[in-house]
């Protein structure tokens, strides 16, 4: 009788190591009690943040999703791929990866300026000092998330990645992801 050896991953170490994990987690809650206070505060004063809302433009927040869970769809199939030691087709994918993360901050940056052009600054009023708070900090992530792939980037070339090393870049972008995911409910449709 032939036994096939499984091979289990230590749920004690995952792909970065738990530190990676625990600082996933921190910005998961940080974010979480930022959230849940802009909702209290929208509960205070629900006028003001309902029309402060209808100041933004929507269809940004929908394009933005849509940009980062393509995004993120294409850094899980170049995980994938660099499993599968398809090393020049993971590469591929890590190039559409950041193509679309750079196309989520060209439009968030267009957003702000818009927002900057009509005066809906961070002093505006509280719904702004939460929207320009949350989505700055969440555009941080993303350039940390970008500067963290293009070491990939950069190295693809000369041999390919850790395979764990890989998977610990990919957990961080797609906390990126699902930052975004709670964000654009909240900010633009909730209220």
């Amino acid at each position: 009788m032939f036994t096939k050896k499984i091979e289990y991953k230590n749920i004690y170490y995952p792909p970065g190591g738990i530190l990676l994990w625990i600082i996933i987690f921190l910005e998961l809650i940080t974010f979480g009690i930022a959230l849940i206070a802009m909702v209290s505060y929208g509960n205070d004063e629900p006028e003001l943040f309902r029309e402060s809302r209808l100041q933004l433009q929507p269809l940004f927040g929908v394009i933005n999703t849509v940009f980062l869970i393509t995004s993120g769809y294409f850094m899980a199939v170049s995980v994938h791929k660099l499993k599968a030691n398809e090393n020049n087709s993971s590469f591929k994918f890590l190039k559409l990866t950041m193509l679309f993360g750079a196309l989520f901050l060209v439009l968030k940056s267009v957003e702000y300026y818009l927002k900057i052009d009509n005066g809906l600054t961070m002093g505006y009023n509280i719904f702004f000092t939460f929207y320009w708070s949350l989505t700055l900090f969440h555009v941080i992530h993303v350039l940390v998330g970008l500067v963290i792939l293009s070491t990939f980037f950069f190295s693809f070339n000369k041999n390919a990645p850790k395979l764990e090393d890989y998977e610990a870049s990919a957990a961080f972008w797609h906390m990126c992801d699902l930052i975004w995911l709670l964000l654009f409910p909240v900010i633009y449709l909730f209220f």
